[in-house]
């Protein structure tokens, strides 16, 4: 399900980094969400990008995000850049894939650059409910810091640590340091950001002995790497119907599956969000998502058919 809604207000929040107001386009209030959501915004013209919400999660007039013009955009961030107050949109309801536990005793919350967005959402949470947390924003200097005049004023402004890069080198991110300083029965570590930054701080959450059910991430869309070196062609076997599909070298399974008239739910086609995670029976998949853990991708049972393939000649699917 879709809405429609206003870019109310629009600002620089940091080099590069504009922040987007969006209230519904009738006056109404707002589907709630829950920190750590992400909306699909679909820009005129077509390109459908995925942002999370950065505002506090019990406001209902707005939902907020940043969005990091990249070098390197095909269109979604320059598009959103151009954007003018007064602009509708439509975006999806808001769906969450990088949850709060409830679990946790303390939280450290690790940015990377614009992925301080889903965990200040998480901050203004944790820090309503009394939780115990730490909050981390990494950057390459001060003028790349995001939202820094919102944290000033925040409740939570005695638990941000900044580290960047051009600083002093005592206060740089060494997440070895870090996590092992709050490593403890059920704390919980959230980190958010380019992709080799998420696996050097999950790396060290492991080499300090945290579990996997204690570590959570969500990656951006860039962080997927754009290589077709074993897109070879295999075979989809529908398990309901028997019927065998060929996907081509230059195809998706997504694709090949909607052309022969099977409907699955889609959303970022890019590995990121999970909505088109489709059960397999038989077969290893190629994972290519940025969605699965990495104890979801050796179980071989699940992948994403918009971007993932198949290492083996055949897959069959629960469908």
């Amino acid at each position: 399900m879709n809405m429609i809604v206003k870019v109310a207000a629009r600002q620089l929040v940091a080099e590069d980094v504009c922040a987007f107001d969006l209230v519904s386009a009738d006056g109404s209030r707002l589907p709630s969400f829950t920190a750590g959501s992400h909306i699909d915004v679909h820009l005129p013209g077509g390109p459908v990008r995925q942002y999370s919400i950065c505002n506090d999660p019990t406001e209902t007039h707005r939902y907020s995000i940043g969005v990091l013009k990249a070098p390197g955009s095909r269109g979604g961030s320059v598009g959103m850049h151009r954007l003018k107050e007064g602009t509708t949109l439509t975006i999806s309801l808001p769906r969450n894939h990088f949850q709060l536990s409830r679990d946790a005793k303390h939280s450290v919350l690790v940015a990377g650059g614009i992925g301080i967005t889903p965990l200040l959402s998480m901050a203004e949470s944790l820090a309503r409910a009394g939780d115990s947390f730490e909050l981390h924003y990494c950057a390459r200097s001060s003028a790349k810091l995001a939202f820094m005049e919102r944290m000033k004023a925040s409740s939570f402004v005695s638990r941000v640590i900044l580290h960047l890069d051009d600083g002093d080198a005592a206060q740089r991110f060494d997440a070895a340091s870090v996590l092992s300083v709050a490593n403890g029965p059920a704390t919980h570590v959230y980190v958010c950001g380019p992709g080799g930054f998420i696996d050097y701080v999950l790396a060290a959450a492991r080499a300090a002995g945290y579990g996997e059910e204690l570590l959570h991430r969500e990656y951006f869309a860039s962080a997927i790497e754009d290589t077709h070196a074993e897109d070879r062609p295999f075979q989809i076997r529908i398990a309901s119907s028997g019927e065998v599909l060929q996907v081509g070298t230059e195809e998706t399974a997504l694709s090949v599956l909607a052309k022969h008239g099977v409907d699955i739910p889609t959303s970022c086609e890019q590995g990121v969000c999970g909505t088109c995670l489709t059960r397999v029976l038989e077969g290893r998949p190629l994972h290519r998502d940025m969605f699965l853990t990495d104890e979801e991708h050796a179980a071989n049972d699940q992948f994403t058919p918009c971007c993932s393939r198949s290492c083996s000649p055949l897959l069959v699917l629960d469908l």
